[in-house]
Order: structure tokens, then C-alpha cells, then sequence
């Protein structure tokens, strides 16, 4: 009977979860709610039923049983912060490590080697090592305090300078004031207000505008402002230690003016600043420790 190893990457979108085998092979992968516990009550099942539902997905779609059990689960969730907050989750393993989920993202994009990880998703944040095995992590406030950079921050920036400009009776931005109702479906911003501030709109909803608002030249100067907060964060974590070798992952990063101002921001700043394709999603990212906690020297994937 196969050896089967999970890796798990709980995002505030969506969750995956991927299975592979002793050697590598990648045997299936699963999708299924957001992850993460921003505001969660101590009945909550959302991580719960997050992590479950990938991993059974999972399962499903390499055909195999769904009672199976693994030799190690890293599940690597946004915002993590050493204890969950609502209902613990329930993992066909003895062997469960949950983390933040900046690590799996730094493994599976420079798989396992030394470097700095600029994820710009739905949050964003930095996070840099080295191979003595220092870390560090810089960003990831949260969309109330920082994650600048994000797509819902760029989101949130946006709608509220389309706010501002409503209160002044400037037109201007009649054309992204109506695109922001077409897309939440609602008649007017202060209708959308009311809908987020009542759960009707979620978090992740709003990020999904994010590609949008980048196609729109009025935002373009506050979104590089956050393309260059993002770069100073990456200078920073080259200054404390890490190797100056940085992989981009991300939704935001689909934005190909986005992606070439943070690129050329950070090497403007690192003269050895080698910017490098991310090899492996986060989810794979978690597998590779996964393998890792098992003294499995995993490099490569496969299917």
C-alpha cells in the first residue's frame, strides 16, 4: 500500500490540498472554502471544514478511499498565529503541522531553497529565509492595517477614493463608479457599504475586483505606491539576511503592470536582486514539508 503524503494551503479564498506518494508523485489535488479564521467565534467550523474538504477532494480525485490516512499533513492557513481559533481540525494523520502560510508558499515557489517569497493575493506579506534556517516575516497586517499591495486592499483604497469623490459631487470617476456597482450587482455605493457591512458582500468578493480596478489608468499611481511598498518590504528582508533570490506569487501578480513595477522596484533597490518564476503553488509548497517532516528528502514533484 502507497505511502501517501498531504500538503494544504487554507487561503482566505479557497483552500487546496494536494496528495502525493513516497517518491513525489502527485496523485490528486482538491479545492474547497476559505481557510482562514479572521473573526472566527470558538463554534466556527470554517477551518475545519476547509482542510477536510480539500484533503477529501483530494482523495477523491486520485480514486482512492476517503477513510485513507497519511504519514504527514502540513496545512498551511492565512493568518495563522499558532492556535486555531474555532473548531480543531480533523486530519486523517499523526503527524498535522499547521503553520502561517507564508512558509508553504516559500517552499513550493523556491522549492525548499533559500530565498524571499512576495505573495500579493488576497492579502499579502514577505516572508525571507536563509539557509542557516533564519526567517523572518514582514507585512501581513491585514487589510485594516497594512497589506498593502493585496488584492483587497487595492480593492479597498479604490472604492473608498470612489467614495470620497461621490461626497465631492466629482464626476470624474463616473466610469469606475459604475463599474464597481455592475460588478457587486448593486445600485449605488453606499448600497455596496451596506451589503459588506452585512455580510452580503465577503472579503474575498471584493478582492475579485481587484482586476478591475488595475485596468483602470485613474488607480494606477496608488497602485504602484502599494507595488512599492511591497519592494521596501523585500529590501528589508535582504538587509536582515535573506539571499536576495525572490519568486512573485499571487493573483496580483496576473496584473502584468503590477508585476513589472514590483520587479523592476526591487532590483532598482538589490543590486543581486534575481527575480525568479515561483516552481510550485503553495499547496505543493506544503507537501514538500510534509516530506520534509518525514526526513523525506522530496525535491521534485511529478505527476
Amino acid at each position: 500500500m502507497k505511502m501517501l503524503v498531504a500538503g494544504i494551503d487554507g487561503g482566505q479564498s479557497s483552500t487546496v490540498a494536494v496528495i502525493g506518494d513516497e517518491q513525489g508523485r502527485i496523485l490528486g489535488r482538491g479545492v474547497a472554502g476559505p481557510a482562514d479564521e479572521i473573526g472566527a467565534s470558538n463554534d466556527s467550523t470554517r477551518l475545519k471544514d476547509a482542510l477536510s474538504g480539500a484533503l477529501q477532494a483530494a482523495l477523491l480525485d486520485a480514486q482512492l478511499a476517503g477513510e485513507s490516512r497519511c504519514a504527514a499533513i502540513v496545512a498551511g492557513i492565512s493568518g495563522y498565529d499558532g492556535r486555531v481559533y474555532g473548531r480543531a481540525p480533523e486530519l486523517p494523520s499523526s503527524c498535522v503541522t499547521l503553520l502561517h502560510d507564508a512558509p508553504i508558499a516559500h517552499a513550493g515557489a523556491l522549492a525548499g531553497r533559500s530565498g524571499v517569497i512576495v505573495i500579493a493575493g488576497t492579502g499579502s506579506v514577505v516572508y525571507g529565509r536563509n539557509d542557516a534556517g533564519w526567517s523572518c516575516t514582514l507585512g501581513g497586517w491585514g487589510f485594516l492595517f497594512g497589506d498593502e499591495g493585496s488584492a483587497l486592499r487595492i480593492v479597498v483604497d479604490a472604492l473608498a477614493t470612489l467614495m470620497r469623490a461621490q461626497d465631492e459631487s466629482d464626476s470624474a470617476l463616473a466610469a469606475e463608479r459604475q463599474a464597481a456597482c455592475t460588478f457587486f450587482g448593486v445600485a449605488s455605493l453606499r448600497r455596496l457599504v451596506h451589503a459588506f457591512y452585512k455580510g452580503e458582500i465577503s472579503r474575498d468578493r471584493l478582492a475579485a475586483f481587484a482586476p478591475t480596478v488595475l485596468s483602470f489608468d485613474s488607480f494606477r499611481a496608488a497602485v504602484n505606491r502599494a507595488a512599492d511598498r511591497l519592494a521596501v518590504l523585500v529590501r528589508a528582508a535582504v538587509v536582515a539576511g535573506a539571499p536576495g533570490r525572490v519568486a512573485l506569487a499571487g493573483g496580483v501578480f496576473g496584473d502584468a503592470g503590477f508585476r513589472r513595477r514590483v520587479s523592476a522596484a526591487i532590483c532598482d533597490g538589490i543590486a543581486s536582486a534575481e527575480i525568479v518564476e515561483a516552481r510550485y503553488d503553495p499547496a505543493c509548497g506544503a507537501l514538500l514539508l510534509a516530506y520534509r517532516e518525514l526526513g523525506l528528502n522530496v525535491t521534485e514533484l511529478g505527476a
